[in-house]
């Protein structure tokens, strides 16, 4: 049942996330209760699990795209790579948040005002990112051609400001956990998950530009590929 895989999916990922701060943050500082961290994951958990529901509900081809692996045996050794490198990045980003919170304090941590900042540009991201899943029922985690699924360009919504909207909306909520979260050196840690993000970039839309009509011309019209006006 779609629904329940979903909310499986849902709160695996929440799991993975909560280990990934939680457990760092034991282990140096005995910090198993840290209550930033567990508003994050419980707010996050709920958005998370009311958008399963909801596109379970409403677009039901979306959130099967979704849940799709990250990878599969037909895909070629450079997208796997590509694709491990960029889940290992995340990974690593999500680990030097309580190691910098708990351990290194390389900056001072950031105010009251800055986390609640950082709290509503995490929201905001979140939406892009499910924006961009309703937007495109294609948006799947696997750099594969759907031409055989009746794949068509999708230039609305967030696409018609950079072509890879839910890279962008994924970062920004990023640096919104950074500074819920506490760490202002955590944030250019993104810049080592950009950089992952630019060589799937480069091998997903060198796909897309041979199966995707009309996308070489998209390209063209629609110039940022991840931040708007800079790249």
């Amino acid at each position: 049942m779609l629904i329940l895989r979903g909310i499986l999916g849902g709160l695996a990922q929440v799991a993975l996330i909560a280990a990934l701060l939680v457990i760092p943050a034991g282990l140096v500082a005995g910090e198993w209760l840290w209550p930033r961290a567990w508003q994050f994951i419980g707010v996050y958990s709920a958005a998370l699990l009311i958008a399963i529901v909801f596109f379970a509900w409403r677009a039901p081809a979306s959130l099967a795209a979704r849940l799709r692996p990250p990878a599969t045996a037909a895909q070629p050794l450079a997208n796997k790579f590509a694709t491990f490198a960029l889940l290992a990045s995340m990974g690593l980003f999500f680990v030097f948040i309580p190691l910098d919170v708990f351990s290194w304090q390389i900056l001072a941590p950031t105010s009251g005002p800055v986390s609640m900042f950082g709290a509503v540009l995490a929201a905001l991201g979140f939406g892009v990112v499910i924006w961009v899943f309703w937007e495109n029922r294609f948006a799947i985690p696997v750099v594969e051609d759907q031409s055989q699924n009746g794949q068509r360009l999708v230039d609305t919504g967030p696409y018609a400001v950079v072509r890879h909207p839910f890279y962008a909306g994924n970062k920004l909520f990023m640096v919104g956990i950074c500074l819920f979260l506490g760490s202002w050196a955590s944030v250019p840690m993104i810049l080592l998950v950009i950089a992952m993000n630019a060589v799937r970039i480069r091998i997903e839309e060198r796909m897309l530009v041979g199966t995707l009509d009309g996308y070489e011309d998209y390209r063209r019209r629609c110039r940022f590929r991840m931040i708007p006006g800079v790249w």
